[in-house]
């Protein structure tokens, strides 16, 4: 693993910092040399630990050193090598530059932690991401005595530096000039030692009363950052006693922010688009495009789609638009979108379905184009509500009772729980202050401990004007606002749809804009406007509301208590806790019931979960009576309960208005749930389809869930949002089947809509597929549902593995199928030298993407997951082979009920959203125009069916076989021969 090159310190700077905390921070190593902070460098233990990897149940320790440190200096040093009893894997040694001759005859861990034992003599102990230092060192018998007092560094600085990028302690020692990280105990040591008064210079500079407010709170929490924050609060406190106001810092930071309103482009009389003529300049030699990159050749599809882009914004219509993989879609729309934004003073917004693309426009393409037009251009980055901390619900965190209910555990004590959240609300807090804007995606809370809803809100629960920091203080809100002044606003699918929702009240009002990613547009459209009502969801509210000794409810009694007139209001309060109680029982008793419907419901395979379409048949059965029954009880007293709480608050609103403003947002949720349970269970909307999620187990039983999803997106799109909107372009490397745009445009909405207000434009990709990718069919496998067809997929994908030599992505659409053919062909692979890995259960996506890029010859069966959105370039990825085609299960309750409603819906629905399917994982083959590959369709049916010339002629390359599967292996190595060099 090679070292990366330390980064300055400005270069560590999250961009937009204010400058006032970005000078802070360029001056915190000079002013942190011959501070005097007391106990907190005297006489402190700095500890770093090397082991054999980073698993705590299978590896040891195989270094530890420590040093004493007194004020700013070291005073003593405690240095060992430790005898594993392992080999020390490869990897390590390379990493560490510790060899196995090193720690032969060294101390046993047991030894060693001894003696560290006795040089701590049970002094604070400093270590960065302390939790694993500390839990190989106590795994040691003995280990315990160390110390009882750690303090983890890494989690200290995210409070003590919010404004960072990067909380690695070699990032960090690189930038504040302390000594530098090798990967070795001894120097890790060194570089955290330089940083402690670093660390607490920088907590010091924090707003005044910040420091106090957060070492008091939650007292009864045994948190190790409690003492440090406390010290210092003191020595603060001695210079200046003002108390602390998140709302006045709020203010202060946001006020240099402020700028004038674009307009809103459906209230301008007239609007300017670019002309085809300046879309030409702007891609000619010498033009805008070619001052982005120091390499731009021109491609002809690219200024097409621009041109057409241009052409929907002068005409205010929409666009269908499929640009084949490196066309350059993404300069393509910006170009003409951003001239269109500042020539008429509006806002233009992308939106995209993936992380990836979003990062990829917002920190390359959006500013190389700022860079290369004459005065520039302003964006910004949109997230969904949950992406951003609620200031209000921060304050409460602070305050009231933690939600350790809510959180997951793991095995650790409610204290351990308790500190990842008391540290998650002072980091927010720190950042709050040091940040005009931003979210909580990179400030390392430990999401496993921090329940979400604890820092966030959702749009149905946000206070807006009862709220003390909206709209300007509020990072959310402010952020919406600030949006409204740029050029173009990145967001994506997801919230795009909930402002359609919310009709309007989230984003700013944008009238033109790029959907790319377009063909998972209408599947989030369906995720985003379903109604859902889960077991598990409702405990966790109605135990957040709690009743008249835990929770919101006990809260707002514990201040009823002092007002003048709190008898009314404490009498309200005790009738809604026992209304509370009551419709928390009647929904377990519900769900209980929908558990009992899992015999009803067909499976797809052998596992636990299964899904039941919830048709008229379901409904007339003696399981659904129940659950019907059930649904009456809990909707009788859901409305009881809503009407309680509804006159509690009243009775608080007056005397007491942000307790009453607490409990009407806690206890909004019972609404939402009363009307889910009441749509779902009286099924009469006929614009929806109905199903329930259930589990085999009782084990399980709270998992169930009752769902209501939209079937034609498409006519929602069409009657609630296409019409409100100036153009929409959606644009997708696949969106139609062949030629015919007809699904895709059914499914946005755009069929719905004369057809002079849209157009269809299909452009080729600017690769060389004929040349650079071959398809192969395997002609004569068994068919799918064939006992037959498992064994000989084994043998077909083992010759093609062989063949290619590994480097092979196989696509599976059944988990069952995918471990069965891996279980089996991993031992045949291994005896021919080559790896394959495995989505298995509970995998995490990411580290198997990162380690298949990283691994040359890996190969990797996967599930849905890695169909899209995934680019490995180069010789990372050779060979896709699908195994069956992905057509949706025929018991999944939307095939089943448009199969009810229509007499070809397969032929509408099914088939062309497998050929899309299909083209999505052939578009992970060839992602730049240098790579070359083979796509291998292992399904017998593209030979056999008349369909299957729908999926052969969908795909990008004509250069197709048919073969026997006998022969496959021998084509691929022809086929290699005269494409590798």
């Amino acid at each position: 693993m090679g070292a990366e090159a330390p980064r300055s310190l400005e270069a560590l700077l999250l961009p937009g910092t204010p400058e006032h905390v970005r000078a802070a921070y360029l001056s915190l190593a000079r002013r942190a040399r011959g501070r005097d902070f007391g106990p907190l460098t005297d006489e402190v233990v700095v500890l770093d630990t090397e082991t054999t990897g980073l698993s705590f149940k299978d590896c040891e320790l195989i270094e530890i050193s420590a040093a004493l440190l007194c004020g700013t200096e070291v005073t003593e040093r405690f240095e060992t090598f430790v005898d594993p009893g392992m080999l020390i894997p490869s990897e390590i040694s390379r990493l560490t530059g510790i060899s196995n001759a090193d720690v032969a005859g060294a101390p046993s861990p047991r030894e060693a932690v001894a003696a560290l034992a006795e040089f701590t003599a049970g002094r604070p102990v400093l270590a960065h991401n302390a939790t694993f230092d500390r839990t190989f060192i106590e795994a040691v018998p003995g280990g315990s005595e160390v110390s009882d007092t750690w303090i983890d560094t890494l989690s200290l600085s995210r409070i003590a530096l919010p404004r960072l990028s990067t909380h690695r302690l070699a990032d960090m020692a690189a930038a504040f000039d302390c000594a530098s990280v090798t990967h070795r105990a001894a120097d890790d040591v060194d570089a955290l030692c330089g940083m402690w008064p670093v660390l607490l210079t920088a907590l010091s500079d924090l707003p005044e009363g910040l420091l106090a407010k957060l070492a008091a709170m939650h007292p009864e929490v045994d948190w190790p950052f409690r003492p440090v924050l406390s010290y210092l609060a003191g020595a603060a406190a001695e210079a200046s006693p003002r108390p602390f106001s998140l709302k006045e810092v709020r203010a202060a930071l946001v006020r240099s922010a402020q700028g004038e309103q674009r307009a809103d482009a459906a209230e301008l009389p007239e609007t300017h688009a670019p002309t085809a003529e300046e879309v030409e300049a702007a891609f000619a030699p010498g033009g805008v495009v070619s001052r982005m990159y120091e390499h731009m050749e021109r491609r002809p599809e690219q200024v097409t789609m621009a041109r057409e882009v241009a052409s929907a914004l002068a005409t205010s219509t929409h666009r269908a638009i499929e640009a084949g993989t490196g066309v350059g879609k993404s300069v393509a729309y910006l170009l003409p979108e951003v001239l269109f934004a500042q020539r008429n003073h509006v806002t233009v917004g992308i939106a995209t379905k993936t992380n990836a693309l979003t990062d990829q426009l917002v920190s390359h393409e959006l500013p190389a184009l700022s860079a290369a037009l004459p005065g520039g251009l302003t964006f910004t980055s949109l997230k969904g509500y949950d992406h951003y901390p609620c200031l209000y619900r921060l304050d409460r965190a602070a305050a009231e009772e933690l939600p350790l209910a809510a959180a997951a555990h793991d095995g650790r004590s409610d204290n351990s729980v308790a500190c990842d959240m008391l540290t998650a609300i002072a980091v927010t807090y720190a950042f709050a202050c040091q940040s005009p804007e931003g979210d909580l995606d990179a400030l390392g809370i430990r999401w496993r401990s921090v329940p979400r809803q604890m820092l966030t809100t959702t749009p149905g629960e946000c206070l807006r004007g009862r709220c003390p920091y909206f709209p300007g203080e509020c990072l959310l809100h402010g952020a919406r606002r600030r949006a409204a002044r740029g050029d173009v606003v990145v967001t994506n699918h997801s919230l795009l749809l909930r402002d359609v929702e919310a009709e309007g009240r989230i984003l700013p009002p944008i009238r033109h804009w790029v959907i790319d990613e377009a063909h998972g547009f209408e599947a989030e459209a369906r995720r985003q406007w379903a109604v859902e009502v889960s077991g598990e969801e409702a405990r966790a509210a109605f135990e957040l509301l709690g009743g008249t000794r835990t929770g919101a409810i006990h809260q707002a009694m514990v201040q009823a208590m002092l007002l003048d007139a709190s008898t009314l209001a404490m009498g309200l309060l005790t009738k809604s806790a026992a209304s509370v109680s009551r419709a928390s029982v009647a929904v377990a008793d519900l769900f209980v019931a929908v558990h009992e419907l899992a015999p009803l419901a067909r499976s797809d395979g052998g596992y636990d979960l299964v899904t039941l379409w919830i048709d008229d048949a379901v409904r007339a059965t003696p399981e659904w009576g129940a659950v019907a029954g059930a649904a009456s009880a809990a909707t009788d007293a859901l409305d009881e309960t809503v009407r309680a709480l509804a006159d509690a608050v009243s009775a608080l609103s007056a005397e007491a208005p942000q307790d009453a403003a607490s409990l009407g947002e806690s206890s909004r949720f019972l609404k939402t749930l009363l009307d889910g349970i009441r749509l779902i269970c009286e099924g009469t909307d006929a614009r929806y389809v109905y199903s329930a999620q259930l589990s085999r187990s009782k084990r399980r039983i709270s998992t169930e869930r009752l769902l209501a999803e939209k079937i034609d997106v498409g006519a929602d799109l069409a009657e609630r949002w296409l019409p409100e909107m100036e153009s929409v372009v959606f644009t997708s490397a696949t969106i139609a089947v062949g030629d015919d745009f007809s699904h895709f445009d059914h499914a946005v909405g755009l069929s719905a809509l004369p057809e002079s207000k849209h157009r269809d434009v299909r452009l080729d990709s600017s690769f060389d597929y004929d040349s650079h990718m071959s398809v192969v069919v395997a002609r004569d496998l068994p068919a799918p549902n064939d006992r037959a067809y498992l064994g000989a997929l084994e043998d077909l994908l083992f010759d093609v593995h062989v063949a290619m030599g590994g480097s092979v992505l196989t696509l599976f659409t059944n988990r069952r199928d995918m471990e069965r053919v891996f279980e089996s062909l991993r031992p045949r692979l291994a005896a021919e030298g080559l790896e394959v890995a495995c989505q298995e259960r509970g995998s995490s996506p990411r580290r198997l993407r990162t380690r298949f890029m990283s691994e040359k010859t890996l190969s990797l069966m996967a599930l849905r997951s890695f169909w899209e959105g995934f680019d490995a370039t180069g010789d990372t990825l050779r060979c896709v082979v699908i195994p069956k085609l992905p057509f949706a299960s025929p018991n999944d309750p939307l095939v089943r009920e448009r199969d009810r409603r229509e007499d070809r819906a397969w032929w509408r629905y099914s088939l062309p959203e497998a050929v899309i399917s299909v083209k999505q994982a052939a578009g992970r083959l060839i992602r730049s125009s240098t790579d070359t590959g083979v796509l291998v369709l292992a399904d017998s049916r593209v030979a056999s069916k008349g369909y299957g010339r729908l999926f052969v002629s969908s795909l990008p390359s004509s250069n197709v076989s048919r073969l026997e599967s006998a022969n496959v292996g021998r084509y691929i190595r022809m086929w290699r021969a005269s494409h590798e060099s």
